[in-house]
């Protein structure tokens, strides 16, 4: 689909994000690197992702996770270089998952995140969960109809355990998840305790981050795994209700979880995508789900329970509309992103409150 078919639609949702690994030179309790500027595109040189292949499942929702069809994961795995065999103890180093938006994986943002993170003694991956399902094909919408925040969530559970497998190195135990927008969703999303109990199989993060992710649904009983949410928003992006997002944050701190929503003055929606600015899309405002204790999704205009396509379909084209939002990239605002989530990951793998306190 063109551009132009995409604005037609806009970034529905928004985007996924990844886990973060620590490097060869971090010393225990330190990891300066990641609060001093990250490595631009000239520090850089030499990390360069590999494809790789995992299994997973295609949950619908968080109900169908015991009986969901199996399918092959796709992602982008970035590890600190050189990685020689033998010269790094084993569960030595951290990870983050990326999770892409609405808009697939871009360049710009996961790839170059991934790259960022290994140049600074980090492992990512950045998955590709459109790929994974028909080959990413039938169009915009209908990918955003067909895979869901659920599959989402399958898929950053089922890289964590591979990677982890595949590479002792990696400790799954300092796991950390980073959305955009689509991807934001599920990764504040698993912050819930039986989300992570149903899809993680024994696995958690350690800490979630949500960039510019629309706070469409709630958790009717909040109970978190603990970890803590670090939410960025920028205050020029139309699709982002900052008292929504509050009242979500709320409900995880009443749950268990510390959490912080960061607003970055003047910036758009998803300023670290590598798009010019432009408009796109259609809000979100009029839609308002709940995530019920066994799992369900209701949608509450409907009372309707999202369990197929079509009923998903059907909600979403009766609570979406309005006039389309301000995209575009924003490299101050980046710096901003950086430097915040620099801190939160340092804070969380040294052991410190993250937001003080």
């Amino acid at each position: 689909m063109g551009r132009r078919g995409t604005a037609r639609f806009g970034l529905l949702f928004g985007c996924l994000g990844l886990v973060v690994l620590a490097g060869k030179d971090v010393k225990a309790g330190d990891w300066p690197q990641l609060i001093r500027p990250w490595p631009g595109e000239a520090g850089l040189e030499g990390y360069a992702g590999r494809d790789i292949r995992f299994p997973t499942t295609s949950p619908f929702a968080p109900t169908d996770a015991d009986d969901a069809e199996e399918t092959t994961g796709i992602g982008t795995l970035y590890l600190p270089q050189p990685l020689p065999a033998g010269r790094r103890p084993a569960r030595s180093v951290p990870i983050v998952i990326l999770l892409h938006g609405a808009s697939g994986v871009r360049y710009a943002r996961e790839h170059v995140y991934g790259r960022q993170f290994a140049a600074m003694g980090l492992a990512a991956v950045a998955i590709d969960v459109f790929a994974a399902r028909s080959g990413g094909s039938g169009g915009f919408v209908r990918r955003l109809i067909d895979v869901t925040e659920t599959m989402t969530i399958a898929d950053a559970f089922a890289a964590l355990r591979w990677v982890a497998r595949k590479h002792p190195v990696v400790d799954p135990r300092r796991a950390f998840v980073m959305g955009f927008s689509y991807g934001g969703m599920a990764a504040a999303y698993m912050l819930d305790r039986r989300i992570t109990r149903k899809l993680g199989r024994g696995l958690r993060f350690a800490g979630h981050i949500a960039f510019y992710a629309p706070c469409i649904a709630r958790f009717a009983q909040p109970r978190t795994t603990g970890a803590p949410l670090l939410m960025l928003y920028g205050t020029a992006d139309e699709l982002i209700d900052p008292l929504r997002c509050r009242a979500y944050l709320d409900d995880m701190r009443r749950g268990g979880s510390a959490g912080r929503l960061i607003a970055i003055k003047d910036a758009p929606h998803q300023w670290d995508g590598g798009w010019s600015r432009f408009r796109i899309g259609r809000q979100m405002h009029g839609c308002r789900m709940r995530v019920e204790p066994d799992g369900r999704i209701r949608d509450l205009n409907t009372d309707l329970i999202m369990v197929s396509p079509l009923l998903r379909m059907t909600i979403l084209g009766l609570c979406v509309g309005g006039p389309p939002y301000l995209i575009g990239r924003d490299d101050r605002a980046r710096q901003i992103s950086n430097r915040e989530v620099g801190r939160f990951l340092r804070a969380v793998l040294t052991g410190r409150a993250p937001f003080g306190g």
